[in-house]
């Protein structure tokens, strides 16, 4: 098949809108506040108390308002238009923020499980009350701060990993709110380091998974939320393509995604349909958008047969 002719095509656009940003930025800058608050709160009171389980989850949130600020930073930066060698712009921070808060979380959780064996050996005096009450605190803080980012942060790492902190921060919070509470009702202090040796699991579990997805995507890996399949056949049924060559899909940043690929056509079915080039090109760009990618370079390629 002989390629006579090469016509390239530039889709341009942002995922997420100014509005969208702000937005994300408010989740991020409410979410630090709130959890800096919580965890001086947490320190304190399981320092003063005694829970490791409870000091487990203020290393946590510790984490968190380190990961928040990292994410919030990395944000604004992918925002930031392309300028000098940094032609793609600087949404690949949000990448490595993402990778960074992995680290993090997984971090916290071995240290949280390596102070918990230490506590099963060597058991301290508990009261329960005040641990439980800065547990119930902690509960409420961290899912109002994963509802400040609403429902867009699905298709953004940086943004999910944050929103997996918090999630993980509350679910930590139940654990150890249980524990207290049985604790002030039995007196089994061991069962506040086994609570925290669960909890140290559960986030070092969640810390694995976003860490395989960050290190996918600073691969440039397609992101989960791209159906290569899909992506594929929307340009092959496009009128007159007669093949789809040297498809790319990777990630610009966490939310934006890019696409490159040879698009073979038959000149005369393109004519029959009326159609120009930049027509047809056109199209491409709208069916690429409407799944969700709008940063595109596609190569028409003319073949005729022999």
């Amino acid at each position: 098949m002989e390629s006579r002719h090469h016509e390239q095509a530039h889709g341009h656009g942002h995922d997420h809108h100014h509005a969208s940003g702000q937005l994300s930025g408010s989740a991020f800058r409410w979410s630090i506040v709130l959890n800096s608050g919580l965890t001086a709160l947490q320190l304190v009171i399981g320092v003063a108390f005694g829970s490791l389980a409870l000091i487990g989850d203020a290393l946590h949130n510790l984490g968190d308002v380190i990961g928040l600020a990292l994410g919030w930073g990395a944000d604004r930066l992918s925002r930031r238009p392309a300028r000098g060698r940094f032609t793609y712009g600087y949404g690949r921070s949000t990448q490595m923020a993402s990778l960074i808060n992995g680290l993090l979380i997984f971090a916290a959780g071995a240290v949280v499980v390596v102070e918990a064996i230490q506590r099963l050996f060597h058991p301290v005096p508990l009261l329960a009350g005040p641990v439980a009450w800065a547990a119930a605190a902690g509960i409420v803080i961290n899912l109002l701060s994963a509802r400040l980012f609403g429902h867009d942060h699905h298709h953004d790492l940086n943004q999910q990993a944050a929103v997996l902190h918090l999630l993980t921060d509350a679910a930590v919070s139940v654990a150890v709110l249980f524990s207290a509470l049985v604790v002030g009702a039995t007196g089994w202090l061991w069962l506040d380091a086994v609570t925290a040796i669960g909890v140290g699991g559960a986030v070092i579990w969640s810390a694995l998974g976003l860490l395989r997805e960050a290190i996918a995507l600073n691969l440039d890996a397609a992101p989960r939320h791209v159906d290569l399949g899909q992506v594929e056949q929307a340009l092959a049924s496009l009128p007159a393509v007669l093949e789809v060559e040297e498809l790319h899909v990777w990630g610009l940043s966490t939310s934006r995604t890019a696409l490159t690929a040879h698009v073979v056509i038959d000149p005369q079915l393109l004519e029959s349909e009326a159609l120009s080039r930049d027509q047809l090109l056109a199209l491409a760009r709208t069916r690429l958008a409407e799944l969700g990618i709008r940063k595109s370079t596609l190569q028409l390629e003319t073949s005729e047969a022999p």
